[in-house]
């Protein structure tokens, strides 16, 4: 594809979603709806408080602080301790909808990129073929967020001590100190989802599963993730909005109300439809922001050697050569 724009990128996604909008819409988006409801009755669980698990992450999360020495004076703090346990409990209720229906839906979009017959529909038995390198990198990509969210975590501590130890400790500083800590943590964790899905793309369009595809992704990426970026910003902010549609329209009236009806299940189930359309929609752009691949280089731990890795556009999706990659695994794993 060449040089290849966000805008151009978008276009042709929502051309390609519209051409096979029935698939789409009809068996990927139906695999993506029981995760899709999962999500949205995890966010209802945390405005309804019908556990308690989230309480006991929040505490937790506020004894770490404090015992790691943030200030637990500052609004942003808490604000921030309380959306991370909510993510945190929302992944932990919808993580068997993750690993089954989620990955299944996002291979049934990359096989049906990977398909060289455009007029005919991946088989369940190539989708499922998909599923294991799926897994695999889907892991490994939860242990890179993980990880980022640890180093973040870690360099915020050190930098308030640091603060602290040469004498700024007013609340001016620490306001400041907190927004820069704000952008620091949102830029870190923005490029490691970026690098994360794009990894998971690659793992179903190549069948390379685990660490190796998170390396390739961010080999792939390189000079691309300003594009990488704002070509997730749609799609994320569709799915925010659409979250925000569900808590006003069924969990608002649930609250008021102060039981189920009918009308708050069909409402809830096209709004969790309308969401996993959106999320075959994303996996679409991130198929094609794989396929716009051009060449980039690799250079080794020692950076001793540089080794250019050549996109390659095929119709299978392969983008990267295979002797450069044996020579990548060779050079990682030596």
């Amino acid at each position: 594809m060449g040089k290849t724009s966000s805008s151009s990128i978008i276009r042709t996604s929502i051309f390609s979603f519209l051409q096979n909008y029935q698939y789409f819409t009809s068996f990927s988006a139906f695999l993506a709806f029981p995760f899709s409801v999962s999500l949205l009755l995890s966010q209802t669980f945390v405005f309804t408080s019908f556990t308690s698990l989230l309480p006991s992450i929040y505490h937790r999360f506020n004894i770490l602080f404090d015992a790691a020495g943030f200030p637990s004076s500052l609004e942003s703090l808490s604000i921030f301790t309380h959306k991370l346990s909510q993510t945190i409990f929302s992944s932990i209720f919808t993580l068997p909808f993750t690993l089954t229906f989620l990955l299944i839906a996002k291979a049934s979009v990359l096989q049906a990129f990977k398909d060289t017959k455009p007029s005919s529909h991946p088989s369940f038995s190539s989708i499922r073929s998909l599923y294991t390198p799926l897994l695999f990198t889907h892991i490994c990509n939860s242990i890179l967020i993980l990880s980022a969210n640890a180093t973040v975590f870690s360099i915020l501590f050190f930098s308030f001590n640091s603060l602290e130890g040469f004498g700024f400790s007013s609340s001016t500083s620490f306001l400041w100190f907190s927004a820069a800590g704000a952008v620091l943590y949102s830029l870190v964790l923005a490029n490691t989802m970026v690098i994360s899905n794009l990894a998971l793309v690659l793992s179903g369009m190549e069948r390379l599963g685990g660490y190796f595809a998170i390396l390739k992704a961010c080999v792939l990426i390189r000079g691309k993730t300003s594009t990488a970026l704002l070509l997730a910003l749609p799609t994320n902010l569709a799915m925010a909005a659409i979250e925000a549609l569900f808590q006003y329209r069924v969990v608002r009236a649930y609250i008021v109300v102060g039981r189920v009806s009918l009308s708050m299940v069909s409402e809830g189930i096209i709004i969790a439809y309308l969401y996993s359309i959106f999320i075959i929609l994303d996996t679409v752009v991130s198929c094609l922001f794989f396929k716009s691949c051009k060449p980039v280089y690799w250079v080794d731990l020692e950076g001793r050697q540089a080794l250019q890795i050549d996109s390659v556009e095929e119709d299978d999706g392969g983008c990267i050569d295979s002797k450069a990659l044996h020579h990548l695994h060779s050079t990682t794993c030596g």
